[in-house]
């Protein structure tokens, strides 16, 4: 059973025991863009309590605000009832819910599109805010005054942006001038919320665009200022034709693919981010930022854990940076090197931001043509092959173990991986001349 099946033989359960019950939100605006919804929530007059008792064992963790969640064949309902909102105090949730009627259901919602009902039996839509208008014109617009729709709960600033690049929707002047105006606000949203929502950006389409619209309504000076920087940040013309770093980067976060992962897509926008504080003009009168991979690391780091990330999201990101301007030296390291360095877990991604790194610049892909052949070189043995010799080879040897252990079991490897030990017996007899040669 699919989740929309699911969700209406719930509303058919619902309408037989005399409650009104019509797929909301999010749903009902996807299925009229054409697009199957992961999910349904289903608004119904029904109340909490009459909902737990059609739905045994049903999860009542909303039910204060008139939200419970039921499970069925597999697929988790939200299920509302129809309500309206006391006051926002905490710029978050209401004090309190009154339950309601579906129009005034629909006027407490956060923008017109998001207020839309649908009869899951007969189709019909119902439509009390205009959304529909908005939705067949391509605008994304509060449901009434935006101001207060806004300061009911800041996050829904950032959710203008989202949906706006998500949908591809303008966002109407009225709406815009309230998230520009009320963008300080949203530093009483929980750096989680705000990470959340910022991340859903990031990885969605027209991410670009979504990092431009934040910037411009000043909802970035909250959460990542350093950002600001970026504008106005000249580049060396002959090698970024482009533009200033923030215009180079906005170029490459809407050239990665449409499904690039989080930590990418966070690599992509902090992969500059030091050229502001390393910018400096040498005696040519070139541009130069040195040492920006390495103190964009830092700062990277900074950065995510300051937004409270997942320390692996953190890790990877941070080193897809401190690595990424040395894709220009590929094709000058020794084999043994160069395998090593293809050899990370994040290589297939470090690749991507250096394609996207060139193509929105210089356009060059003389490196990435390289690697990439390497990569078929290399795809039918693992790059780094389980080593020929172990410390156990050593001891054998009479030798106690300590720091010089390393040195001898990497230089073998070295030698392992340039292809002049090609099996185990070859490295046993470099290593009886190794140590020889020692002595």
């Amino acid at each position: 059973m699919s989740p929309r099946e699911s969700a209406t033989d719930l509303a058919l359960r619902l309408k037989t025991a005399g409650h009104t019950a019509l797929f909301a939100g999010g749903c009902v605006r996807d299925t009229i863009l054409g697009v199957e919804p992961k999910d349904f929530d289903i608004a119904t007059s029904a109340t909490p309590a009459e909902l737990v008792q059609l739905f045994p064992g049903a999860n009542e963790v909303g039910a204060h605000f008139g939200v419970v969640i039921v499970r069925h064949h597999h697929h988790a309902t939200e299920i509302a009832t129809f309500r309206t909102d006391g006051s926002y105090h905490d710029g978050r949730r209401p004090e309190s819910v009154t339950f309601s009627t579906p129009s005034e259901d629909a006027a407490r919602r956060d923008f017109t599109i998001n207020a839309l009902f649908q009869d899951p039996v007969t189709g019909e839509i119902i439509d009390h805010t205009g959304g529909l208008t908005d939705l067949r014109a391509g605008i994304l617009r509060t449901v009434g005054n935006p101001s207060e729709r806004f300061r009911e709960d800041g996050l829904r600033l950032l959710r203008a942006i989202r949906f706006a690049t998500r949908l591809g929707f303008e966002i109407h002047p009225d709406t815009w001038a309230a998230i520009v105006a009320l963008a300080p606000t949203l530093s009483r949203i929980s750096i989680e919320r705000i990470r959340d929502e910022f991340s859903r950006i990031l990885t969605g389409p027209r991410r670009g665009l979504g990092l431009s619209l934040l910037t411009d309504a000043g909802l970035i000076d909250v959460f990542l200022p350093e950002i600001r920087a970026l504008i106005g940040c000249d580049q060396p013309p002959q090698w970024h034709p482009e533009g200033d770093v923030f215009i180079h980067t906005r170029i490459m976060l809407d050239l990665l693919d449409p499904d690039a992962p989080l930590p990418l897509c966070l690599a992509v926008l902090l992969h500059d981010i030091a050229k502001p504080p390393t910018r400096s003009i040498d005696e040519t009168g070139r541009i130069r930022f040195n040492g920006h991979d390495a103190l964009g690391a830092e700062m990277t780091t900074e950065i995510l854990r300051r937004l409270k990330y997942p320390n692996q999201v953190i890790e990877d990101a941070t080193f897809m940076v401190s690595r990424h301007m040395k894709f220009m030296h590929v094709q000058e390291m020794r084999l043994a090197r160069l395998k090593q360095f293809m050899a990370a877990p994040t290589f297939p991604h470090e690749l991507e931001l250096h394609r996207v790194d060139c193509a929105s610049s210089n356009g060059f892909t003389d490196n990435y043509d390289f690697l990439r052949s390497k990569q078929e070189e290399f795809s039918h043995a693992p790059i780094i092959p389980q080593p020929f010799l172990s410390g156990r080879d050593l001891i054998d040897r009479g030798l106690t173990p300590g720091p010089g252990f390393r040195d001898i079991l990497d230089a073998a490897q070295t030698e392992q991986l340039e292809g002049r030990l090609t099996d185990r017996d070859a490295a046993l007899d470099w290593l009886e001349k190794h140590l020889q040669g020692g002595a």
